[in-house]
């Protein structure tokens, strides 16, 4: 008997490898090459799979599978460490889109049932996609990123009593009175089901099988633990999916979920291709020609909804008008969640058949376009910025006493500005404050500038995107710029803009790939630390450490290593001077190092001709020529093109001697 299952699935996955290849080579978003895969291969494209239980039986699977992996990856602990912005941000994005989503829906003419639960549906978003593309982006960890994170968090736990909602609605809609009592108690039996595995039953399993040190027996009881809760929920009536997400959450919480989910995670992307497959199948392509102008006027009208509840309820925390935007664009779609639960409405007769196409297809086009408007979301954001908008709206909704511009505002000379307050902002507060240097540090998340105001740091509330909140803080007097935060987008505009309000202030930007670091230079940085660049070192050093190699011979390798590498990483810029340039934006006394060009006016004097001591005040330490190294040079000593010579002198007076380093561009005598 042939296996038509075995047959389908090979087919599917032979058709999406071939269409992730040539989208790959477009740089087209993979997201859109399984949409695209499920609608060749389903009933409506090639019909490859003709099958509507076929189509069925790939969807529920891809469905448990998904929400196995994202449950097992959520974090109950992790959710009450930001539980504010999860449970505020995400009540009022949610609140907004289901009033707003409910009045349109009451407009168009919708029954009340059925616009009640398309208003709850459209709230929710992507987690699957916009978590991979922050992932890929770096920017988990940024403000919008985290923002972001909460807000989809609160979705999950919301579509879970979305679920449960559905048979009240369609019992309420179809006059069956016993429907809600039965699922109150099914709900009850659920709950105390969870927590008796979440604390016994499972911990207890893992623990016996863990014993046993057999990675394919443990890796079995976590699949049949899915599998088992999904059917156990299934039986008591309510979805596959839902079960298969409480066996992913009662797995998180275990001892055991670290390993669980090492196990799980090579199979997490394949298990996100199966279900954006299986969707894309579920698309009638004959009803999306029908209606193209339709489904793209909803999509357009859900992605703008979405984006303005988003950015409205991030503003509403606090967070300042970019931020907000950012994170409005990152929510400005519908996501997995809802096609489980349009489903599920459909199977209980909620929506119509039309309707069910339609909301399946106006959702397939705005998870399309969501790897597009994450991608333009920090042009989008500083077009915003640049809106001629009050002041409030650009520092978002804090008491002014928070916003760096207010009354208390800094006067302060010399001193170091510290942009944002992670791990690396504190470390370098910490040792200014030690070093007895003054500065003032600048933080987006209000709740971390109240805090540490009162334990007495001098922090401030502001974008520092933005000229206004820079000039504030005293840019053009500061000696140093520290930017230590984790968003790329921001990093880059920081740097241009502090460049471009002092020209004599030092830049040294944080960043996390050795690829942002030629953009930066380019920008104005004089100092990029690359963190991947760091890790090596770091990585090289206790590697040696295990070999038994001397400390200070390991201090020197380190050094080496640091000096040829961050000279390598400062070329990137495309001039060969920006490693010396670096120091020269500093006002006072200065050490650094010059690189005699090819063609210069100084190649080929002698230190007693260039005369640079009695004519421009600049003195000679070292000339450094290939392996070797000439200290205290005399007056004989000649410079040879490619020479690094170490300067000290008056920043200005060091930039009068670039030119004569550089190659000869008049025939001007020296």
């Amino acid at each position: 008997m042939e296996n038509v299952f075995l047959t389908n699935l090979i087919t599917v996955f032979a058709l999406c490898c071939a269409v992730l290849l040539l989208f790959l080579r477009l740089r087209v978003p993979s997201i859109i090459g399984f949409l695209l895969t499920g609608i060749l291969a389903g009933p409506s494209g090639l019909q490859l799979i003709h099958s509507g239980q076929q189509v069925q039986l790939l969807s529920d699977f891809g469905v448990v599978l998904l929400l196995f992996t994202i449950g097992i990856e959520f974090s109950l602990k992790g959710l009450m460490q930001i539980r504010k912005y999860v449970f505020l941000g995400g009540t009022l994005q949610m609140a907004f889109t289901s009033v707003l989503g409910f009045a349109v829906g009451d407009m168009l003419g919708l029954g009340l049932t059925e616009a009640v639960l398309l208003a709850l549906i459209v709230s929710l978003s992507s987690t699957a996609i916009v978590l991979k593309i922050l992932d890929e982006r770096a920017e988990t960890t940024s403000p919008q990123g985290r923002n972001t994170l909460a807000i989809l968090i609160f979705q999950d736990i919301s579509a879970l009593a979305i679920m449960l909602l559905i048979p009240f609605l369609a019992g309420s809609s179809s006059g069956v009175r016993e429907a809600p009592f039965m699922l109150l108690f099914k709900g009850a039996g659920l709950i105390a089901l969870f927590i008796l595995g979440y604390r016994w039953i499972v911990p207890q399993l893992l623990k016996l099988v863990a014993r046993t040190r057999s990675r394919e027996l443990f890796l079995m009881t976590i699949i049949l633990i899915c599998l088992g809760v999904a059917w156990l929920t299934y039986s008591l009536g309510l979805s596959l999916a839902l079960g298969a997400f409480l066996a992913g959450l009662i797995i998180s919480e275990s001892e055991f979920s670290h390993d669980a989910l090492g196990r799980i995670l090579p199979f997490r992307d394949v298990f996100v291709s199966v279900f954006f497959i299986s969707v894309g199948m579920l698309l009638d392509m004959t009803f999306l020609m029908e209606n193209l102008g339709i489904i793209l006027l909803a999509a357009s009208g859900i992605v703008v909804l979405k984006f303005f509840t988003g950015a409205v309820s991030v503003f509403g925390l606090g967070f300042p008008l970019r931020i907000s935007v950012m994170v409005g664009l990152a929510l400005a779609q519908v996501g997995e969640f809802s096609f489980i639960l349009s489903q599920t409405a459909f199977d209980y007769g909620i929506l119509s058949p039309s309707h069910y196409q339609l909301f399946l297809a106006t959702c397939l086009v705005t998870m399309a376009a969501t790897p597009f408007l994450m991608g333009i979301s920090p042009k989008v954001a500083d077009l915003f910025v640049k809106l001629r908008l009050p002041e409030r709206f650009n520092h978002a909704m804090m008491p002014a006493g928070f916003v760096a511009g207010s009354d208390d505002g800094v006067f302060l000379d010399d001193h170091l500005i510290i942009i944002g307050y992670g791990i690396n902002g504190r470390n370098v507060s910490k040792a200014a404050r030690m070093a007895g240097i003054p500065y003032v540090i600048l933080e987006v998340n209000p709740d971390t500038v109240h805090t540490e105001r009162k334990a007495g740091e001098p922090i401030f509330y502001g974008d520092a995107t933005q000229e206004a909140v820079l000039t504030h803080m005293g840019i053009a007097r500061a000696r140093v710029l520290v930017i230590a935060i984790p968003d790329v987008a921001a990093t880059r505009m920081i740097t241009s803009t502090a460049r471009n309000l002092s020209p004599k202030l030092h830049i040294i930007a944080r960043t996390r790939f050795v690829s942002e670091v030629k953009p930066l230079y380019e920008l104005g940085a004089d100092e990029v630390i690359p963190e991947e660049y760091e890790t090596s070192i770091e990585i090289f050093s206790r590697a040696l450490s295990e070999y038994l190699i001397p400390r200070d011979d390991i201090e020197r390798m380190i050094g080496e290593l640091r000096s040829g590498g961050y000279e390598m990483l400062r070329s990137l810029s495309g001039d060969a001077t920006s490693s010396s340039l670096a120091g020269l934006r500093i006002p006072d006394f200065k050490i650094t190092t010059l690189t005699v060009k090819p063609g210069s006016r100084a190649a080929g004097r002698t230190l007693t001709e260039l005369e640079l001591r009695k004519r421009c005040r600049v003195s000679i330490l070292a000339i450094r020529r290939g392996d070797k190294t000439i200290l205290n040079p005399g007056g004989d000593d000649m410079l040879v093109q490619g020479d690094d010579i170490i300067v000290t002198g008056q920043a200005d007076c060091i930039l009068d001697i670039i030119h004569l380093l550089r190659p000869e561009t008049d025939e001007a005598p020296f």
